[in-house]
């Protein structure tokens, strides 16, 4: 009898990607493919994640200039569960399914459109100053 093994990559599962242009970053599965699909017959991610992290703030720093330097640089791509590596912490960000979804990488302007809704979901999460892990660069 074989144990069948658990399904960890969910959605809201943050993972560090480990290959590619965006290697050592930090994203969120936003939606993930098991099976696999007919174009993509592995299983695969949806991953929204940080390019460029949120930049050192403190107390003497004027608005503008603290403002300057929470912005976040986002990226949306779909990985091979090979290049991820999953962490212990997930994420509850609520990305727009409209916006952010496989049919977008088809279009420039909607994978625009993706991202800047990515930037706005997780700039929103950073200014509530939860999940602090996850807007930090990684260090090793």
């Amino acid at each position: 009898k074989l144990a069948k093994m658990g399904r960890f990559m969910k959605s809201g599962k943050v993972v560090l990607v480990l290959n590619g242009r965006f290697a050592g970053r930090k994203a969120v599965i936003v939606k993930n493919y098991d099976e696999g699909s007919s174009e993509k017959p592995y299983g695969h991610a949806l991953v929204a994640g940080i390019d460029r992290y949120p930049r050192i703030v403190t107390k003497k720093m004027s608005k503008k200039k603290v403002t300057q330097r929470s912005k976040i640089k986002t990226f949306v791509r779909v990985y091979n569960y090979n290049h991820l590596m999953p962490t212990r912490y997930s994420v509850d960000v609520s990305l727009d399914k409209q916006a952010v979804n496989k049919e977008s990488f088809k279009d420039p302007s909607k994978r625009r459109r993706a991202r800047r809704e990515a930037k706005a979901r997780f700039e929103e999460k950073y200014r509530t100053g939860k999940h602090k892990w996850f807007f930090q660069k990684l260090r090793f």
